[in-house]
């Protein structure tokens, strides 16, 4: 069961980053070239592909299809974002957009990657690694631990979008009232005198 859940988280990440990428393949594009490490023509190819293959390799983890195969792909997969992030963070760039879940930057904001982004790569691609030494697994097992696997994806994907929308302590409407309790409390001040 473990090794079946292990499959399906390490499936489950690679949809969630896979599928929204799909929708945008300019951004996609872009966010590959911003690596600086392939030339141009291939970085296209691979901006094009990549969403696809992230797709494909994750259902196939979650349902188990051919574990050694998919785990050895993702694993490698994994280490190749891992060395293009490390590459670029020991080149002093961070200004970058990793593009591993759909795009972290909207609008005017500027992407930065760190030493997290390299260091969460890493472990995906030791997980996935380890996918690859799964044993021979029953249904009731596969099944079982397919649904533990997407119950704990499930549970940070709720915890992550809670904290986007939450702020623990001062809120973002305190921001934007801030300036109107400043104004309020200089004019009962001088209404004062």
């Amino acid at each position: 069961m473990l090794w079946a859940a292990l499959s399906c988280v390490v499936g489950a990440v690679l949809l969630v980053a896979g599928i929204p990428k799909v929708t945008d393949n300019q951004r996609m594009i872009r966010a590959v070239r911003g690596y600086r490490l392939l030339p141009d023509q291939v970085a296209v190819v691979v901006g094009r592909v990549l969403p696809w293959l992230e797709i494909v390799l994750g259902a196939g983890l979650i349902l188990g299809v051919a574990p050694v195969v998919t785990g050895a792909v993702a694993s490698a997969m994994f280490f190749a974002f891992f060395a293009g992030l490390t590459i670029n963070l020991l080149r002093g760039r961070r200004d970058l957009d990793c593009g591993c879940f759909a795009f972290s930057a909207g609008g005017e904001e500027i992407a930065h990657i760190g030493w997290w982004h390299s260091a969460r790569a890493a472990s995906f691609a030791i997980l996935a690694a380890a996918v690859t030494l799964t044993p021979e697994i029953g249904v009731f097992d596969r099944l079982t631990g397919t649904g533990v696997g997407l119950f704990v994806v499930a549970l940070v994907c709720v915890g992550v979008y809670a904290r986007s929308v939450m702020s623990f302590g001062r809120r973002p409407i305190d921001d934007y009232l801030t300036n109107a309790a400043i104004e309020l409390r200089a004019i009962s001040s001088v209404s004062r005198y």
